[in-house]
């Protein structure tokens, strides 16, 4: 029988009690790697009601020992980069290389974490009155939650507890049931950095687990990162229970491509940008906008992606691996079936792809479509596979026209020469991530990760300073010394000088 993994409450690592298991299982072979628990209503209960516990000796803690925390957590990340990497690629099916990227991307939030001592610093004005003064503190909140999707079981939970915990709140994880082995892995490095016990807790399983953080009256704030439904659904949810919320959802990425740019350049990254971890990032660009005679390049940028093989993760050779499982490879095929019967032109169609030696996993090769509408099915929904559809206007007004119109706002990009092109577009669209000459322009920790309109539900955003402001409050003092001058009677009016 493969092993049923632990879950982490109160500082130990404890077998679940639950009676259902989701198999975890290998997106290349259907090997089953391991069972992962719905935790109990009595295991939620116990991790939070430890949670809260533990919160009111660590926000106690000096902040420059929780930095200290994060320095030493940082550094066994690093020092275990390459193992975690593999846990990664065997239970996601990424390449090597990609799953090294995901492990990297969140140690350099792990490592902003270490900085903050100066992020929880709060203001102070003197004589905001006669003798009287006014400082801000920045507080922790409590109990927080994050709930995590299968396609960055690394980064994604490095982007929440980290932060959340150095500004002294305690954390549940609830990593996404397809890869759990992955989040696991970080929590036992985190106690073995010295976290003490009850500061993070990890709880397995599925909607009902998710329902009953939501609601918890002990929950204080909540992040999310997955689909445009689940979001929409936690972010309701949890703001029906007073609770903070940012839920990060769907994506439909454009990247705009001017007649100026250079054509190697753009054909090379917008490849990448497509197809890299197989399109399952809501970062991916899956929408390439040809301008003018850039429309020229859809030829050449068919035979490149022609060129890309999925593969295991073990080949070094493979440009991405599977999807993650075969209802996500049925729901991708299906849209590309859709894409053809209402009139796209599929100059590339990958879904029948075979990888020898490994005949049950979710492959799909890479597709291109040209002559998609607005109006079809694989415009209008994210994909979230190897899946790229172009589409063409004659000029730059009608790509921001486009662009502008979608009710997704994560990620964009433009490629051209003109520093008055890029600097119009930037200004211009209405997207939360621009970046020029850069296709996928996800920020590191230092700024905050900031999708717009339909891929953002709530008002303070990942990582960075928004992050600190999500997990903290502010309390205010304004304060008055007296001297030993005796006061004739009470002062009844508010002072104005």
């Amino acid at each position: 029988m493969p092993q049923v993994i632990p879950q982490l409450i109160n500082g130990q690592w404890q077998a679940s009690n639950a009676r259902e298991l989701i198999e975890v299982t290998d997106p290349a072979t259907q090997e089953v790697l391991a069972l992962a628990p719905k935790a109990t209503h009595e295991e939620i209960e116990a991790a939070i009601a430890g949670a809260k516990q533990a919160f009111f000796s660590w926000r106690e803690v000096p902040v420059p020992e929780r930095a200290r925390l994060m320095l030493r957590y940082q550094h066994l990340l690093k020092e275990h980069h390459d193992e975690l990497a593999e846990i990664l690629a065997g239970e996601t099916g990424k390449t090597f290389a990609d799953a090294k990227g995901d492990v990297w991307r969140g140690i350099e939030v792990a490592e902003h974490a270490a900085n903050i001592c100066s992020l929880m610093m709060g203001e102070t004005v003197e004589n905001v009155a006669r003798e009287i003064d006014t400082a801000s503190y920045i507080q922790p909140l409590g109990v927080c939650v994050g709930i995590t999707p299968f396609n960055f079981p690394a980064m994604i939970p490095l982007w929440m507890f980290p932060l959340a915990i150095a500004c002294g709140n305690t954390f549940i994880l609830k990593p996404s049931e397809q890869d759990p082995l992955t989040p696991n892995r970080l929590a036992e490095l985190f106690l073995e950095a010295g976290a003490p016990a009850g500061v993070l807790q990890v709880l397995h399983g599925g909607r009902e687990v998710v329902d009953a953080l939501l609601t918890h009256e002990d929950i204080r704030a909540i992040s999310f990162v997955g689909s445009v439904p689940v979001g929409q659904h936690i972010y309701r949810t949890g703001t029906q229970h007073l609770k903070r919320v940012q839920a990060f959802a769907g994506a439909k990425n454009h990247m705009v491509i001017m007649p100026d740019a250079p054509k190697d350049q753009v054909l090379s990254n917008l490849v990448g940008a497509s197809c890299g971890a197989a399109g399952q990032r809501c970062m991916a660009i899956s929408v390439a906008v040809f301008v003018g005679e850039s429309k020229q390049w859809i030829a050449e940028l068919a035979a490149q992606m022609a060129e890309l093989r999925p593969g295991y993760w073990k080949d070094s050779g493979a440009a991405y691996g599977p999807l993650i499982s075969q209802q996500a490879k049925q729901r991708v095929q299906k849209l590309i079936a859709e894409g053809k019967a209402e009139g796209a032109e599929c100059l590339l169609d990958g879904s029948h792809c075979e990888v020898p030696g490994y005949p049950d996993g979710n492959w799909l090769g890479p597709t291109l479509f040209r002559n998609v509408k607005p109006n079809m099915s694989i415009y209008r929904e994210e994909i979230f596979g190897p899946v790229l559809v172009c589409m063409e206007v004659d000029t730059l007004e009608e790509a921001i026209e486009l662009v502008n119109a979608s009710p997704f706002g994560n990620g964009t990009s433009i490629f051209t020469r003109s520093g008055g092109a890029a600097r119009h577009y930037q200004h211009a669209v209405e997207v939360g991530q621009v970046g020029i000459n850069v296709p996928i322009p996800v920020p590191l920790p230092f700024f905050s990760f900031t999708g717009w309109k339909g891929s953002f539900y709530g008002d303070l955003h990942a990582y960075g300073k928004q992050a600190v402001r999500f997990y903290t409050e502010t309390k205010t003092v304004t304060s008055r010394w007296f001297d030993d001058t005796p006061v004739s009677g009470p002062n009844m009016t508010i002072q104005l000088k």
